[in-house]
């Protein structure tokens, strides 16, 4: 059911853009309301699937990866196999696609052999599935609001206002802070002594390494925004191929377009992997032929819809 946001609503969306963390006291006074309605607004946007906020290692400094998987299976059994993967922890995004004969997932691993165990061991051993491949995920070009979420409703002073400043700091990802990057995946906004406990620290300590690894880079945020709730429920993921010396262009350019939800380059034959999210069929059909058709060294398009998502930024959806 498509949901009716407010200004206030829009704005508090793009001030977690900018600053995931920012104190609700923080971004009331730059929206000139109190912190408890900005408290309100966002449990409500919450608890409705709006919105979900989550934080994570930066795969690319990590010994392992981030991979797509693509499965294709049996007419029937689909389902099944999908709701097996939306169970796991290492799983982030799970859809049923192509008339539910086809399975993508987006997994995430710790270190490389956590990432050779995921594909060669831990995957659901089933004859219902035909094919599996997985793709390595390279690069990342979207990195802004999304589209549908309509134009900015913030003025420049407030972005400026909102701005979390922060220093870069050399820094790495160590094994001790991976419960404190499990708590951040399951709620990005996860309170200091939440992190304490899942660590064994100290508040105080909790939360200076947190802010050393968001300066360094080495831990982001994303805001998850449900494109069906905001009037947009066609969802479909495009596997293009692009030559590599177009690639990062083509990236960049389509990461752009605001029915793209994500954008990123891949291993395999078709290595630029696009989610998109359109208000109808008609509206899909636009952007295929009116906007990616145009992009220059955008080749073949396999276009697959998606009929179900069970899983969206590591949150099961029951």
């Amino acid at each position: 059911m498509e949901k009716d946001l407010d200004t206030l609503d829009r704005q508090l969306l793009q001030a977690l853009h900018l600053d995931p963390r920012a104190s609700f006291a923080r971004i009331g006074e730059v929206l000139g309301v109190s912190d408890r309605t900005v408290a309100r607004r966002y449990a409500r946007l919450r608890d409705e699937r709006v919105i979900h906020l989550v934080g994570m290692a930066d795969p690319g400094h990590l010994g392992g990866a981030e991979q797509v998987l693509r499965l294709r299976c049996k007419p029937g059994p689909a389902g099944q196999v999908a709701e097996a993967l939306a169970r796991r922890d290492d799983t982030r995004w799970v859809a049923l696609l192509s008339g539910g004969t086809e399975i993508c997932a987006s997994l995430r691993s710790w270190s490389a052999r956590e990432r050779d165990e995921l594909v060669l061991e831990r995957l659901p051993r089933t004859t219902a599935i035909v094919s599996a491949s997985a793709h390595s995920v390279l690069n990342v070009f979207t990195t802004s609001r999304h589209g549908f979420e309509g134009p900015d409703p913030l003025t420049a002073e407030q972005v400026a206002a909102l701005d979390p400043h922060l220093d870069p700091v050399e820094a790495g990802l160590t094994d001790a802070d991976r419960p404190l990057l499990d708590v951040l995946a399951a709620n990005g906004r996860a309170p200091h002594p939440a992190l304490a406990a899942a660590t064994g620290w100290s508040e105080s300590t909790a939360a200076r390494r947190l802010a050393v690894l968001r300066a360094a880079g080495l831990v982001r945020f994303d805001l998850d925004v449900n494109a069906a709730a905001l009037g947009h429920p066609t969802e479909a993921r495009l596997w293009a191929t692009v030559p590599p010396a177009h690639l990062a262009q083509a990236g960049a350019t389509v990461a752009a377009h605001p029915q793209v939800t994500f954008c990123a380059a891949t291993t395999g034959p078709a290595n630029l992997l696009i989610s998109v999210a359109c208000r109808d069929d008609r509206d899909l059909y636009r952007y295929l032929t009116g906007r990616l058709g145009t992009v220059p060294g955008v080749g073949e398009v396999v276009t697959t819809p998606v009929v179900r998502v069970l899983k969206r930024a590591g949150r099961y959806l029951r």
